[in-house]
């Protein structure tokens, strides 16, 4: 894919895949005065082209990481778009209790890639 190394593919898929998904989730939360049916639609519609990041990333992703470090990847990259997006996006900040149980989660995600098994 356009000359990258194959081990960035994926994580730049999962990175784009966020985005989207973590708009359809919870970019709905500025417009609380639309109909629940409204933004229903309207976040199906965006998660729609998540899955057209998510599923190439898995499946390019699993040539080179096992399915267990390609979830792990994922769950860290949603946490970090996940907080940029809540703070530059829904006004919220990132208290110290977030952050120390975003980093237990990165933790497991470090003992996930410390186990070495990857994928072929």
């Amino acid at each position: 894919m356009l000359g990258l190394p194959l081990r960035l593919v994926p994580i730049l898929l999962l990175i784009g895949s966020n985005l989207f998904m973590t708009t359809a989730w919870y970019g709905h939360l500025r417009f609380k005065e639309r109909p629940l049916w409204l933004v229903v639609m309207a976040s199906w519609g965006i998660a729609f082209f998540e899955y057209w990041l998510a599923v190439p990333a898995n499946r390019i992703g699993s040539a080179v990481y096992s399915a267990a470090q390609l979830k792990a990847m994922q769950e860290v990259i949603t946490l970090t778009i996940f907080a940029g997006f809540s703070v530059l996006y829904l006004g919220q900040r990132i208290t110290w209790n977030h952050a120390i149980g975003f980093a237990l989660i990165a933790a497991g995600a470090f003992f996930v890639f410390r186990s070495g098994t990857a994928a072929g």
